[in-house]
């Protein structure tokens, strides 16, 4: 079943269908959290899945804490800054995943779905900041 989706108060201008957008990101990014932490507490109680586990569910909360911070952001500029956290935690989250794999403590069947996630979510983030940044005026002398 599908949960009910309540409209985000802080912005009443949108369209009905960008803001179902935004709740499914809002969504996805806590799943991404919630299987973290489920993939963490089966690790191997080893110091070095404990330290990558520490690792890749710090980066994993990070996500969706941060893309709300994002999303209350008063200007475009520091929305594209918050959602440069985003891309940059997410990309950890890979980066731990990866050595879970190489390592051998996780089969790369069991996190290929989390992984396929995360670059997903991934690919979103990077083309919303680029939307972002091409919207924006450009200023005499910058890039």
């Amino acid at each position: 079943m599908t949960p009910t989706r309540k409209p985000d108060p802080g912005n009443r201008k949108e369209k009905p269908e960008i803001n179902a957008k935004r709740y499914d990101f809002r969504r996805r990014t806590k799943d991404i959290a919630l299987r973290t932490i489920r993939l963490v507490e089966a690790l191997p109680k080893k110091p070095a899945a404990l330290t990558i586990g520490k690792q890749l569910l710090r980066s994993a909360m990070s996500v969706g804490a941060n893309h709300r911070a994002a999303k209350r952001a008063p200007s475009e500029a520091e929305f594209a800054a918050k959602m440069g956290i985003v891309e940059e935690e997410l990309d950890e989250c890979l980066y731990w995943m990866e050595l879970l794999i190489e390592s051998g403590m996780v089969p790369e069947e069991r996190l290929r779905p989390l992984m396929q996630e995360v670059n997903e979510l991934l690919a979103i983030t990077v083309a919303s900041i680029r939307t972002t940044k091409a919207k924006r005026p450009k200023r005499p002398g910058r890039r």
